[in-house]
């Protein structure tokens, strides 16, 4: 018989939720591939105990090295944790289509094209377990977020038919829904605001309030206390791994739940109305 790899490839490693991940499953005894767009940016990670790989989820030829790689010492790649992604802030109108189709292809495609590359050594041995992270903004929408929202709430959808598609296999795929993470990411989602040309436009200060709440929002919002760090994440992942029969979906910290209740039991034009509390409507 032969034997069934359960390796671990996980994109986005340089830093937040992937990072924890890696360091979390290889302490507790998994065979982790760590990827990013560079390695200088996760060496430490070497000396945890895993194997790194230079990987670019926006690049066919680096996502098929990659998985190449993995195969050649491990036979398959057993586990695939999409986890690479970041947001694009800005007034829909605000943000140029090369920053759109680069948010797209980061946490949309990579992902979809990632997961077809794994998916043959997957049905070869008959066992895998396709992790993509997404988030609660993948079923709520935030002002200013429409796009990185987008990629999320496509996530949603992708994965509920992959589910349906390569379960007979013995692929399970699961969705991570973090809620509020206390990461870099709020700061990451505002600097990429800085290249919209809309200084003194309609949408000026819309933008600049939007850039000013997004990294407040993960250091010190109101929800903060309701959230947690990158490890509560990694712990359910392994959660995820482990099980013989996964959920199909994980939410991750009460500020998860509490968020997705809120969205519930509110109308969409009440849920505008409470938007409107974080900061002024373009137009009014």
């Amino acid at each position: 018989m032969t034997s069934i790899s359960k390796a671990v490839l996980i994109t986005g490693c340089s830093s937040g939720i992937g990072r924890a991940t890696a360091k979390h499953l290889t302490g507790h005894g998994w065979q982790v591939y760590a990827t990013a767009r560079r390695l200088e940016s996760m060496a430490d990670l070497t000396e945890a105990g895993c194997h790194l790989l230079p990987l670019d989820v926006t690049s066919e030829e680096s996502m098929q090295a990659a998985v190449a790689e993995v195969e050649k010492k491990e036979g398959a790649i057993g586990v695939l944790i999409n986890n690479a992604g970041y947001s694009q802030s800005g007034a829909i109108e605000t943000v140029p289509m090369e920053l759109i189709r680069r948010q797209f292809e980061t946490n949309v495609f990579g992902l979809v094209r990632l997961t077809q590359l794994v998916l043959p050594g997957m049905r070869r041995q008959g066992w895998g377990k396709i992790i993509n992270i997404s988030s609660v903004g993948g079923k709520i929408t935030l002002p200013g977020g429409g796009f990185y929202h987008a990629t999320k709430h496509a996530v949603e959808a992708l994965s509920d038919a992959l589910r349906f598609e390569v379960g007979g296999f013995g692929i399970n795929v699961v969705v991570i829904e973090p809620g509020l993470i206390v990461t870099e990411f709020g700061h990451t989602g505002a600097k990429v605001m800085e290249g919209l040309d809309d200084k003194n436009g309609a949408y000026a200060t819309f933008n600049q309030t939007v850039s000013q709440l997004t990294p407040q929002f993960y250091e010190s919002g109101p929800l903060i206390k309701f959230g947690g760090g990158p490890e509560a994440v990694a712990q359910v992942i392994e959660k995820a791994i482990i099980a013989r029969r996964p959920k199909t979906r994980y939410l991750v910290t009460p500020s998860a739940r509490m968020m997705l209740i809120a969205r519930k039991l509110m109308t969409d034009r009440m849920w505008d109305a409470a938007m409107s509390q974080l900061g002024s409507r373009p137009g009014d």
